[in-house]
């Protein structure tokens, strides 16, 4: 069976490497079937159109239980997903089966990829993702290796100062997303083990659990940083309402409260996030989603 990767990983990989992928892409069908025959797993189907960062597979155990088969790239951190879904232990995420995260390989436990938060009313999905998040905000484990939120922001905050210099329109709003970053780490809160990239889409529905988070890119640090992804979730809806603006200042202010989190804090990071996103988008020439996110900051 041929493992074709979808399109919408291929153009991320395009946009995220310097050589758009081709050499994981090259070895990418040999290495499925590597790890497809070593588990005497029967491959369904290709999850499409799947995520930005690797291949999913929809599978079977020999015992014909259901599952997922992943296969990521070095840049994609398998080795820190796999060390984060073994340490929460499917409480509030996806259950590691088996792992070969030195070639990105995961087993994982079969939920419902076409059922996400998502597919909620707005309020409703907010509301369930929020408590899904909470459950993944424990101590990390001791001796940790996985990347700090002042480590990974500083990698974004120098691109963003490049971002700025070559592109003078979007220096103001840079300006402050590095000064929101700088009073942000401060005076940082306690440090948890954070999803990093969580968002309505990373939680699908399961079966031990109703709402259970996938695709983690994780990172320790403050629970606001974790959080502020998700102020933005279906950003092209808040553009398009009259009161946007005041939408968003809403759902900041509904979002820390319903965690106990400071408000400002959320709302720091929400810039940053927002801003950090925008600029790359404009980089790589998705020209449409930096104009709403670059929108969405000024309003913060």
């Amino acid at each position: 069976m041929a493992f074709e990767p979808p399109q919408r990983l291929v153009r991320a990989l395009g946009e995220a490497m310097p050589d758009g992928g081709a050499e994981w892409l090259d070895k990418l069908s040999g290495l499925a079937r590597q790890a497809v025959d070593l588990r005497e797993l029967t491959v369904e189907r290709v999850q499409a159109p799947g995520g930005r960062s690797s291949l999913v597979l929809l599978v079977r155990q020999a015992d014909g239980t259901p599952a997922v088969l992943k296969l990521a790239p070095p840049r994609a951190r398998p080795e820190s997903e796999c060390a984060a879904l073994a340490h929460w232990g499917g409480l509030g995420a996806v259950r590691l089966l088996d792992a070969d995260p030195a070639l990105g390989v995961l087993l994982l436990e079969r939920l419902h990829p076409e059922m996400s938060v998502r597919s909620l009313p707005e309020a409703k999905a907010l509301l369930e993702a929020a408590g899904t998040l909470r459950r993944l905000w424990v101590e990390p484990p001791a001796g940790h290796s996985f990347e700090t939120v002042a480590a990974r922001t500083e990698r974004q905050a120098e691109a963003m100062r490049v971002g700025a210099e070559t592109d003078p329109e979007v220096a103001p709003l840079v300006d402050a997303a590095l000064v929101a970053r700088e009073n942000l780490l401060a005076t940082p809160p306690g440090e948890r083990l954070l999803h990093g990239t969580f968002r309505q889409s990373k939680v699908l529905a399961g079966e031990r659990m109703p709402w259970l988070a996938v695709g983690p890119d994780p990172v320790v640090g403050e629970c606001a940083f974790d959080l502020a992804r998700l102020v933005r979730d279906r950003v092209e809806d808040l553009i398009a309402a009259p009161s946007g603006a005041s939408i968003t200042r809403r759902r900041v202010k509904r979002l820390a409260e319903s965690l106990d989190l400071d408000q400002e804090r959320l709302r720091g990071w929400t810039l940053f996030r927002a801003v950090e996103s925008g600029v790359r988008a404009r980089r790589v020439g998705r020209d449409q989603d930096a104009e709403l996110l670059l929108e969405f900051a000024s309003w913060l």
